[in-house]
């Protein structure tokens, strides 16, 4: 299956924040929203990188509770994994484990289509394992 499918299915809105939010919006958004990771992007809609749980977590264990007031762009990953609507979740799969992150942005002609997490990718691949398990009861059955 492809990205493109599981984005027509679980929608393509991001919440995204910019650099200059702080770690105690960021961590308010997270928990509104009730997500893992905000994309964050320039006036522009530009992704500049991604802020997760583990970045605030991380910085919290660091600095401790005066980090709620740094910016986000100090914490923030830079170096992105990404993957486009064509990507497919055997694709998906492989890139989260190697890189070890749990949520990829959609990008699309260089603009964010999307996010996709290791949440979707595992709902993906079960409702295509069981639909290739039923059609394989009704070919036995047939057959």
């Amino acid at each position: 299956m492809q990205v493109r499918h599981i984005l027509e299915r679980k929608g393509d809105d991001v919440v995204t924040t910019r650099p200059e939010a702080t770690l105690e919006e960021a961590a308010r958004l997270l928990k509104n929203h009730r997500i893992g990771a905000l994309v964050v992007t320039d006036g522009n809609d530009r992704v500049l990188g991604i802020v997760s749980e583990r970045d605030i977590v991380n910085a919290l264990a660091q600095h401790g509770a005066v980090c709620g007031e740094r910016p986000v762009s100090e914490v923030m990953t830079e170096e992105l994994a990404v993957c486009t609507p064509e990507d497919t979740t055997d694709t998906l799969m492989e890139v989260m484990t190697r890189q070890r992150v749990r949520h990829l942005p959609v990008i699309e002609n260089g603009r964010l289509a999307g996010i996709v997490s290791i949440g979707d990718v595992v709902k993906s691949r079960m409702e295509e394992i069981a639909f290739e398990a039923e059609q394989m009861k009704m070919y036995i059955a047939t057959g």
